[in-house]
């Protein structure tokens, strides 16, 4: 199958070589576009390499490609996803990975280690109150900077070669530019993508559990079931 995978082109990374490995094709299709905050970066690192977090937290690849190439830490350090550790471990950054795909789950892993510990968040300019709200109901004390933001490229898809479109993300979807009466298998990463499409009426086919590899999973189980039928 060819799936139009949205991403950033710089967080494509092994999307090429993952989708194979399942039985796929892909190419990336681009409906944002970042702008790194170089001075809010250049902050964020020289509190880091201050000392002044316990653990920082990295929720995707972007911004561990900004910071850690710097960072000079003994911290904690806890990625969301094997790309982001990835990203780290190339720089000699010492990296755990969450076991779930979604930040909400942050909290709930460091359970009673996060109480009195000061937390660095370098992140997209897109607020996430959830996970703000969950580290200081643990008990800790979160800085978040914003060290990119995504913009709309205000191109259109490029689905007509696709069988599938995958949405990475919420933002994804709703920044991209396409035509959604187009006969085509729609494909959330996730369960918080798949919210956004739904309000926006539409019904994702297939709904991963947030990572690249576990979505093709489900997206083989949707096509297998299809040919039964």
């Amino acid at each position: 199958m060819r799936i139009a995978v949205t991403r950033l082109k710089e967080k494509a990374g092994r999307d090429r070589e993952t989708c194979k490995e399942y039985g796929h094709t892909c190419n990336t299709v681009s409906p944002m576009k970042s702008e790194i905050y170089h001075d809010s970066a250049d902050i964020f690192i020289e509190k880091a390499n201050n000392g002044n977090y316990d653990c920082i937290f990295f929720t995707s690849a972007l911004p561990a490609a900004i910071i850690a190439p710097r960072l000079r830490i003994s911290a904690r350090v806890v990625a969301i996803g094997p790309q982001t550790a990835a990203t780290l471990e190339k720089y000699g950054i010492k990296t755990e990975i969450l076991p779930a795909f979604y930040s909400r789950d942050f909290a709930p892993y460091l359970g009673g280690w996060l109480k009195g510990k000061n937390i660095g968040i370098p992140r997209a300019d897109v607020p996430n109150p959830e996970l703000i709200r969950s580290v200081e109901e643990g008990g800790g004390i979160v800085d978040e900077i914003p060290v990119y933001a995504l913009e709309a490229t205000g191109e259109r898809l490029r689905l007509e070669d696709a069988d599938a479109v995958l949405f990475t993300s919420a933002n994804s979807f709703s920044l991209a530019v396409w035509d959604k009466e187009t006969e085509i298998i729609k494909i959330a990463i996730g369960d918080i993508t798949a919210e956004r499409m739904k309000d926006a009426g539409i019904i994702p086919d297939v709904t991963g559990d947030g990572s690249l590899k576990g979505t093709l999973r489900e997206l083989n189980r949707y096509t297998d079931n299809l040919k039964r039928d």
